[in-house]
Parts: C-alpha cells; structure tokens; sequence
C-alpha cells in the first residue's frame, strides 16, 4: 500500500499556531496521515520525475510513523515561516517530515542527523534555501516547522516576519500569587479594586513588555502596534469602562434630587431615565420652533436661496480649479483663507498638502454659505435671529475637519508615528472625563494634579476672620509697615471662585493692591448644595457686602470702605449701593466696577439662553437638584467661545492623546460652583429677561424698592473690548445712571486676561476719555490709547478716598480672631474632582 501513489487530494492547510495537547496514540496516527496525504505531484515540474514517487515511499503510514514522531528536522526553517523554539508546549505532537526542494524523501532519509553531523545539515539547509520555492516545494508558506534549537541572530527576525505569530505568555513569577489572591479579596470588597489596574497584571505585562522588542516593528516613520501596550491599555480601558457603567447603573436608582444626571438634558445619562417626573425636555434650548420658523421663511424666498447656492457653486468651481492646478505643480492663491484668531487650521500640512488644503477650503465655503443662509433670512425677530445663528455656529464648528482623526493631518501624522497609540490614549483620558464627570463629559481643560488651591495659586498670607453660611471674609495679612486708613473690600462674582484675582504673587490683583499700602478683605463665596437652595438675591446682599461692612468695622475699627465688585458681584455691588441710598448709608466711600453689566438691555450671545421655555426647563431642574449644576453654568460660557474652550481640548486629548498643559487659569476655569435656585432664579429672570435693575423701584431687596440714579457714590469702571460676557456698550451703559462722578477706562483683551493684566507684565493697553458722552462709539472716538496695565490708573484714583496712613493691621489682632489661614475652606470645595 505504500507503493500506491496517492490521490491528487487538497492538502488541509497547516497551522502555524501552537498545537493543543494531543494524546500519543492519537497524535502517532494523526502525523503519518498528514504526510501520507501530502503530494508534491501539484508543484513539480514534469521533468522533475524522481522526486514524483520517492516521497510517496517514504512516508508509509505503518512504516514511518515511529521514526516520524521522533525525527529531528535536517535543516533549519525555511526563511519566511516563523521559527519557534523548542519548549514543553510545542514538543509533545510528532510532526511529519516537510519536503525541502531540492532534497527527495529518500536523500533525506538517508542524510545523517544534524545532531551527529551538525556542518552537513547546515550546508544542506544553504542548498535548500538556494532552490526556486514557489515551483518545488508543494508546501503553504505557512507550514509550521519542527521545534529545533537555532541561533538567535535567526529567530529574532523571523519572530517579527511571522505573518500571525502565537503571543507567547510566560507564567506570571510565584511572587506575583500573593497579588492575585488580594485582587480577588479587593474585587469582593468591592470598587477599591477596580480603581487601577492590578499589581498581577502590571507584573505579567512588564515580563513580556521586557521580552519583546520595542522598535522591531519599526519602518521609517511608521511604528506598528506593539502588542504588549496595546493588551494593558485595552485592560486598563476595560477597568475604566467598568467603572463608568457601575456608577451609572448605581445612579439610575437614586432620584434626581440626589444629584443624578437623570434629569439634566445636558448627561448622557439623561435620556435614559426611567423616572417620568424626571423626563427632561428634549428641546430644552428651544430650537425646534426657531428652526421652523426659519425654514418657512427661507423657502418663501426661492430666488435668495437659489442665489446663495449659484455663488456656492461658483466657489467650488474655482476651488476645483485652483486645487488641479496646485496637482499640477502650479502656485494657486486660495479661493478662502481661515481668519488670523482661527487656530484650528495652524497645522502646515493644512496648507502644504492639496488634498488637505481642498478640505479646508471646502469646510470654510460650505460654513461660510450655511452661516450666510441663515443670518439673511428676514423677518425674523431679534432674540430668535441671535438663537439661530449661534446655534447654527455651534453646529457649524462641530463638522470642522480638524474635528476627525481621518480628516486631520496632524491626528494621521501622529497615529502613524505611535502605532495608534495616541487614539488609545485618547480614548482612555475620554473615559476618565466621563468618569471625573459622573456621567456628564467634563472635558479636562488642564493637569489639575498640577495646581492646589492654597499651595500654589491662592497663596498670598491672609486670615479667615468671619464667616457665616454664604461666605468666609478674608483678610489679608500687611507687606508695609503702614497704611491706608480706608479698608478695601473686593466682593467677586459667586458663578467662580475669588482666586482668579489671586492666581499666583506674578499676577495677583489682591497681592499688588496689599503692596500699594491697602488692607485688602475679601468675600469667599460658599460652593452651595441643596440645604441652601432657598436663598435668593436679598440674602447674598445681607449675608455678602453688608455682613462683610459688620465684621469690618469690628475687625479694624472703620465704618467705611472702598469697595471693589467683579462681574456678577458688581451687580450685587450696585444694588447694595441703591440699597443703602435708601437707607442713608454712606459706609461705601467709593465703587470700583470690574466688566459688571447693570443695564441687560444687550447682553451679547448670553441672550440665546434667556427665554421663558429655557428658563422654565432650568427652574424645573433647579427645583428637583436644589441647586444649579456648576457644569452646565461652564457649559454655557464654553459655548460662547466652542473652537477655544471646547474642540481644541477634544483634538488635543481625545485625538492627539495628550494630555492638556498645565495652566493656572484654565484650572480656575474649571473650578466652577453651583447656583441657588432661588437666587439664580431672581436674578435671570428680573435682570437678563425683564431688564429691572435699571427701571427705578424695579427691583426691591429686603422691601426696599431701589433706584441705581439715587446712588452717589464716586464710581470707576472699568470694561474690556472684546469682553463676550459683558459687552463694554452695555456696561458704558451705567455711565448715564450713577448720580455721582464717573470715570470709565476700558482696557484692551477680554473678561479675565484685561482685568488680571499686572504691570510688570507689560502687556495690552487701555484707553482714557475723561467726558462721559451718551453713546459708547462717540466715547471710543475721543480716547486715548495707553500701552501697559489699567491698574496704576485705579490706584491713582483711589488715593482720595483711601484716608491717610496709619499702622500697618494684622488679621486676628481686632475684636475678630482668625479663624484658618486663607484663602480658607470654602473655596476649596469642588463640584468635579
């Protein structure tokens, strides 16, 4: 039977994996089978005769067998399949004799083994590797080899070419047991153990990481995977995932006056609540209505669209023409260039290469024609023309192409420079804002493990001498032996904490003030819950500047102070001012405004929040939380500026995988606080909506009708030109208010980098006009421009009101004694960790 030649049958491809452990009965009959069936007849040339019967021969299944199982290979793998070395796992199957070309069944029975006459078996090996392959050998190329030991310098290398190598696993050390009976006792404990990848894990992947070779699958500038940082970031994305799917499991129990995400339409966990009196409202900005109302009047005027598309498709085809010529080797100017302030196309591959330069034009067109479109379209009114083209912004800035790794050149340069690791990473620092938002994406903005309030912002010496439930007063401890007799009080907005004038002593407002000879209080607003959420807008004016007039008095004896109210805390400032005209009270001898709106008539891009359906949806999750998210309050100013405070971060951290650069005030822009319903309430709605604090005895505080033409009090303001909070023509507004003087400055950059501007630093300018005309572009025309900071301009105009020196004060040498140091324990409350 062995002279029988065999049937021209397919031959079942050999694995190259790692065979699973067969019995030895079994495996003796499997491996004589599989040679038996092997033919070369396929392969051979008709010439090539001899080798057509011979190795039929040879393998007879009765005869051969034995010898198969324990046969050494006679000569080294061919190059191009993978070479394993000979271990337990991959002894123990017999494997038949794989025909070499060149070399019969018979030649090769007769050879000698290469462990008695190891120098002819290499040279029969450099024979079989100078033989034309693809026409004698009968064999896949993935026919796997008998384990033999080789020299290192030859495995190496075919480890690397392997086209679908067996990931080899060393056991894990014996030391590495005790960690994997703790992990399983964590695990059981419950999410301490999920909280980092575990010790057992991180010890096997430092074995194979330090067994593999990092830069084998290096070529050029393209760097493939490596298997081993692929397997632990995928483990630690897994863990990640796991958590974030527990806590939200385990917030869809609670209700959402627990403080779930359930009912804030802006959490992705939102639309899953089963809770139907937490149903959140699906349109909650109210868009669905604007965007009808658009659509039907944008298509009663068919000739304006059709305008609109002719000249679209006019830019295309120019684009087309320019981008061909630019294939073509030829210069072309382009047909739309992104603004100078646009960083999203700073990239040179957004300019160099065709292809990518096509789709930005294209982007800017198509933004360009869609923004155009609907800011055209007539009759509308006002509020819901600025709603339909923000919103048309926003959508607009999401579709960017620097948005999309496939779209992206830089994001495809660095996916092929790291083997996709930095798509890896991003999706694992993704995770962690979902995580470190408790199922709302708050994206990190800076590395907040670089700052710590108290420590390294916030650090200028101080005492916390009062404090009741809304605030800490702190004051600040002397740098001069004397000085001024007046106390200056600095009440800042409550929407953010007090710090941002105190980032670090470089740039600190608080600090320099100290310096100048003032003894300098300030307010610390408390991070409300739900145990507050009935206070409203009288109780911050009592428990906040009037309070702080209290504890002054008693801490340093004056009945007077110059006051000093940044944003929304200079709105409080005016009230408490109008307040206390009414009541005779004349303890405020001067008021300095910080980009503080008074008259809301125009309020910029903020008005696209403030309508009744979007105030109604607030209020109703106010009321269920017992409090404002501080996340959707950053939300809503981010918005303002999206490309800046939201999709850079989302390409740098989720696209790039980097982590985002430490910055102090990025980090204090993430430091938001939450709102009072009550208080929040009062005022969106008698101030943004209704405009009430300009009307006299339009507002009342603490039954108190109030007048802001009553109060006398010597004014400084000052604004900031490209101010997206507080538009500097609405402030100027209270210039024609105030029964007293007025001196308006406006400084140059925005709501925080005009008004945190040192000296030293040298940088921005502002502008001076000493008459008060009624409208704001008639003031501008008549200034003059003034390169540096604002900030000696106010000190020189405080020297009349700060009273003459006197001994330099100490917190806690007054009737108050210091409670902690600054900047206290209030301000260190966190809404997001």
């Amino acid at each position: 039977m062995a002279d029988t030649p065999p049937k021209r049958t397919r031959s079942p491809r050999v694995s190259n994996t790692a065979p699973q452990p067969t019995p030895p009965a079994k495996a003796a009959a499997k491996a004589p089978v599989k040679a038996a069936t092997k033919t070369p007849v396929k392969a051979e040339p008709a010439k090539a005769a001899p080798v057509k019967a011979t190795p039929v021969k040879a393998m007879s299944a009765t005869a051969t067998a034995p010898k198969v199982a324990r046969a050494k290979p006679i000569a080294p793998p061919v190059p191009g399949a993978p070479h394993l070395k000979a271990h337990k796992n991959l002894s123990q199957e017999p494997l038949a004799p794989v025909p070499v070309a060149g070399v019969t069944a018979e030649k090769a029975k007769a050879a000698p083994a290469p462990a008695k006459k190891p120098a002819k078996a290499t040279a029969a090996a450099v024979a079989a590797a100078k033989a034309p392959r693809r026409k004698a050998s009968p064999l896949p190329p993935t026919v796997r080899m008998p384990a033999a030991p080789v020299p290192a310098p030859v495995a190496a290398p075919m480890v690397a070419e392997a086209p679908k190598p067996p990931p080899f696993v060393p056991p894990a050390p014996k030391a590495a047991a005790p960690v994997e009976k703790a992990k399983a006792t964590d695990s059981q404990n419950g999410a301490a153990a999920t909280k980092a990848p575990s010790a057992a894990t991180a010890t096997a992947g430092a074995a194979i990481k330090g067994a593999a070779t990092k830069d084998a699958a290096r070529d050029g500038d393209i760097r493939l995977p490596d298997p081993v940082e692929m397997t632990l970031a995928m483990n630690r994305i897994a863990e990640q995932a796991q958590r974030l799917v527990a806590d939200f499991v385990g917030r869809q129990a609670q209700t959402p006056a627990e403080g779930t995400a359930a009912s804030d339409p802006m959490s992705i966990a939102a639309p899953f609540s089963t809770l139907p009196a937490s149903m959140p409202n699906l349109d909650p900005f109210n868009l669905g209505g604007a965007f009808l109302e658009m659509t039907a009047r944008l298509m009663a005027d068919p000739n304006r669209l059709f305008e609109a598309q002719l000249g679209l498709w006019q830019d295309y085809m120019s684009l087309w023409q320019r981008t061909a010529q630019r294939l073509m080797g030829e210069e072309a100017q382009p047909v739309i260039s992104p603004s100078k302030e646009d960083k999203r196309f700073r990239d040179k591959s957004w300019d160099e290469s065709a292809v990518f330069d096509f789709i930005k034009q294209s982007y800017l067109l198509t933004a360009k024609y869609v923004q155009s479109a609907v800011r055209g379209v007539e009759g509308l009114e006002g509020k819901t023309a600025k709603k339909l083209d923000f919103f048309t912004r926003q959508f607009v800035d999401a579709l960017s192409p620097s948005n999309f790794p496939l779209t992206n050149p830089e994001v495809l340069r660095v996916t092929l420079e790291t083997g996709g690791d930095n798509l890896v990473k991003g999706l694992e620092n993704l995770l962690g804002d979902l995580e470190r938002g408790r199922g709302q994406l708050a994206i990190s903005m800076t590395d907040y493990s670089a700052f710590e309030v108290g420590r390294n912002i916030a650090v200028t010496p101080g005492k916390v001498v009062f404090q009741n439930d809304l605030m800490q007063l702190i004051q600040y401890a002397p740098t001069t032996e004397s000085v001024h007799k007046t106390p200056l009080l600095i009440i800042p907005p409550w929407i953010n904490k007090f710090y941002i004038l105190d980032l670090k002593p470089a740039n600190s407002l608080i600090r320099w003030l100290v310096e100048q000879g003032h003894t300098v209080f300030v307010i610390s607003w408390v991070n409300p819950d739900e145990k507050l959420a009935g206070k409203d807008f009288d109780d911050y004016m009592t428990d906040g500047p009037l309070a702080a007039l209290d504890a002054i008095k008693r801490a340093t004896g004056e009945d007077g102070v110059n006051a000093i109210g940044y944003c929304i805390g200079g709105t409080l400032l005016s009230g408490t001012l109008a307040y206390m005209a009414a009541k005779k009270d004349d303890r405020i001898k001067s008021a300095m405004y910080l980009v503080t709106l008074t008259d809301f008539t125009d309020v910029g891009e903020l008005s696209v929040f403030i309508d009744e359906e979007q105030l109604g949806a607030l209020e109703t999750r106010m009321k269920s939380r017992g409090y404002l998210d501080g996340q959707s309050m950053a939300t809503t100013f981010n918005m303002l500026r999206s490309n800046d405070l939201i999709w850079s971060f989302v390409v740098n951290n989720y696209l790039l995988g980097k982590d985002p650069f430490p910055f102090d005030l990025l980090y204090w822009n993430s430091d938001s606080t939450r709102m009072p319903p009550a208080m929040h309430s009062f005022y969106l709605r008698n101030m943004y909506q209704k405009n009430l604090l300009v009307r006299p005895g339009g507002i009342t505080l603490k039954g108190v009708p109030i007048d802001l033409r009553s109060i006398k009090t010597p004014t400084f303001m000052l604004s900031t030109r490209e101010d997206h909070i507080a538009p500097w023509k609405s402030t100027y507004a209270a210039t024609q208010l105030y029964g007293g003087p007025v001196k308006f400055v406006l400084a140059a950059s925005g709501h925080i980098a005009g008004v945190v501007n040192p000296p030293a630093a040298n940088k921005y300018s502002h502008f001076l006009n000493d008459t008060l005309p009624a409208s704001p572009d008639d003031w501008l025309a008549g200034t003059t421009q003034v390169p540096g900071s604002w900030w000696p301009v106010y000190a020189d105009w405080l020297k009349p009101y700060a009273g003459p020196k006197v001994p330099a004060r100490t917190p806690g040498d007054g009737a108050l004694k210091a409670i902690e140091d600054a900047p206290g324990s209030y301000v260190k409350v966190r809404v997001v960790e």
